[in-house]
């Protein structure tokens, strides 16, 4: 096995290391950026491309692609190298993204939208395993205030950038925009990236792919079609939470047999890991449910403008920033961490209560606090929770601990948009039939999120109601999301603070048996 291993203490290393920091923040942008740029371009492109039924669609098969392929990628970096398997989703995004860019009709951007997705899959995978590999865990608190800076900007900058871009260059180049980026992020990672390399012997478990899936796809599915395109009593939703059970737990089944599981069982037995993925989950049932409704609320009982929706959430994104920093300073200067998860899930409980108390006559300033206050609490669990997942496996399973981990948050997300939403468009369309009669039931008949435009066409009865509905509505799904966080603290309560490998003077402290291995993390050299 090659191995391209500086010493720890190399001048080279930390100019290498910061210049493949950048090449991968570049390329978690794009993984955020995207849909976020899409969706505000996606009205135009109905516009000229038709197929409003199957508006959702290009949603849909990007989602359903990058849910996917995440442990896949993973598991392909742990057994053909990180940086072939890495470098190869970055291509295959940007191929999907010129390939979107040049669509003709709705068919070919949904198929195209799909390739993209397939890359997207290994994106967050990649940036995270690469980190774990070139950064022991106690170092690795410095660099997660950038990957926090690089969500908040992408949430924020978005939806602007989106705007800007579709109403001067036009929507294709909401696509375009990523190739001169990925090219970037490309020549970076070719250069000056060095890992070790690996073949694996072993053939990959098609069967154990195939199974899972098609076990997340029907979960995505459920989880995008319940309440909007099918009721969640429909046969559609059942049949495929029927396949979507089936599938898993034929896929669990088998990975106790397969000669090289696409996840293996065994890094469950780690209690933190197992932790750590329950976690994530939560915080991403959370996050995508808040910054869904947030906007919805201030545009539609603040009166906020929707031009600016991603700075509504400034205040919120702002202290996730800020916290995120100090909780990476405080865990490399000390090597102590479970502190975070524990404050982290109090604040996100506290957070969303607040929340939910909201109502028509709550000023901005006081939504801000609260939202400030769950953004706290997040800061001290996005990052932390990856940092003790990929701490609690040894270094062969980088790969499919941190994509395990980026899964679970991708299906709480899905989880917390479908559940939070379901709730709030059934609270909505109560209080408008129960304040607005049958007026009320004919306003939100079609969806009850209303666009501005709409809203002013309401006569001043009716658009108080609405007011009033939506401030309801916002209420029950962050009450729900409260309830939901609550099992982030009591997982995070039961986290056992295993020594951080690279800790201290020792640079090759390990952790518990089960929890950590000795081995220590590749380094970068430059060339």
């Amino acid at each position: 096995m090659a191995d391209h291993e500086a010493p720890a203490g190399s001048e080279k290393q930390p100019r290498s290391v910061r210049v493949v920091l950048l090449a991968l923040m570049i390329t978690m942008m794009l993984a955020m950026l995207d849909n976020m740029i899409v969706g505000t371009a996606m009205p135009t492109i109905v516009g000229e491309l038709g197929g409003l039924q199957h508006l959702s669609w290009v949603v849909t098969a990007y989602t359903l692609a990058t849910a996917a392929s995440t442990p896949l990628w993973g598991k392909l970096g742990d057994m053909y190298g990180r940086k072939g398997a890495f470098m190869s989703s970055i291509v295959i995004f940007l191929v999907g993204s010129a390939l979107s860019g040049m669509a003709q009709n709705m068919g070919q951007l949904i198929g195209f939208r799909a390739v993209q997705g397939l890359g997207a899959g290994g994106l967050m995978v990649g940036v995270m395993a690469i980190i774990g590999d070139l950064i022991p865990p106690r170092e690795r608190g410095k660099y997660q205030g950038m990957m926090a800076a690089v969500m908040a900007l992408a949430m924020i900058g978005g939806p602007l950038v989106g705007g800007t871009i579709t109403d001067h260059w036009g929507w294709r180049w909401a696509f375009y925009i990523n190739l001169p980026l990925g090219a970037v992020s490309l020549a970076l990672i070719s250069a000056v990236l060095h890992l070790p390399k690996k073949r694996s012997q072993a053939r990959i478990d098609y069967p154990g792919a195939l199974l899972l899936t098609v076990g997340i796809t029907s979960i995505v599915l459920v989880t995008t079609w319940g309440g909007t395109e099918y009721a969640w009593t429909s046969a559609r939703i059942m049949e495929l939470i029927g396949i979507g059970v089936a599938a898993l737990v034929g896929f669990v089944f088998w990975q106790t047999r397969a000669a090289e599981p696409v996840v293996p069982m065994h890094i469950f037995r780690s209690r933190n890991f197992s932790l750590m993925s329950a976690i994530g989950f939560i915080t991403g049932f959370v996050m995508f449910g808040a910054t869904l409704f947030l906007p919805l609320y201030q545009q539609a009982v603040q009166g906020a403008s929707a031009t600016n929706s991603g700075l509504l959430l400034l205040p919120m994104l702002g202290a996730m920033l800020v916290v995120s920093m100090i909780a990476g300073r405080v865990t490399t200067n000390s090597g102590r961490y479970k502190v975070f998860p524990v404050v982290g899930s109090v604040l996100m409980v506290v957070g969303l209560f607040l929340l939910a108390q909201m109502g028509t006559g709550t000023s901005r300033f006081t939504s801000g606090v609260y939202m400030a206050v769950l953004g706290a609490g997040m800061g001290c669990l996005m990052q932390i929770t990856m940092l003790v997942a990929q701490n609690s496996v040894e270094m062969r399973d980088m790969g499919v601990a941190s994509s395990t981990t980026t899964l679970a948050r991708t299906l709480g997300s899905s989880f917390g948009v479908a559940i939070m939403g379901a709730l709030f468009n059934n609270r909505v369309q109560h209080v408008m039939a129960e304040r607005a009669g049958s007026l009320g039931s004919k306003i939100t008949a079609q969806s009850a999120q209303l666009d501005a435009k709409s809203l002013e066409k309401l006569p001043a009865a009716a658009r108080e109601a609405y007011q009033y509905a939506v401030s309801s509505g916002t209420h029950s799904a962050f009450l729900l999301g409260a309830v939901v966080a609550v099992a982030s603290l009591v997982a995070a309560v039961f986290v056992k603070e295993v020594p951080l490998r690279g800790a201290g003077p020792d640079k090759r402290a390990g952790g518990a048996a089960g929890d950590a291995a000795d081995a220590q993390p590749a380094v970068a050299e430059a060339v």
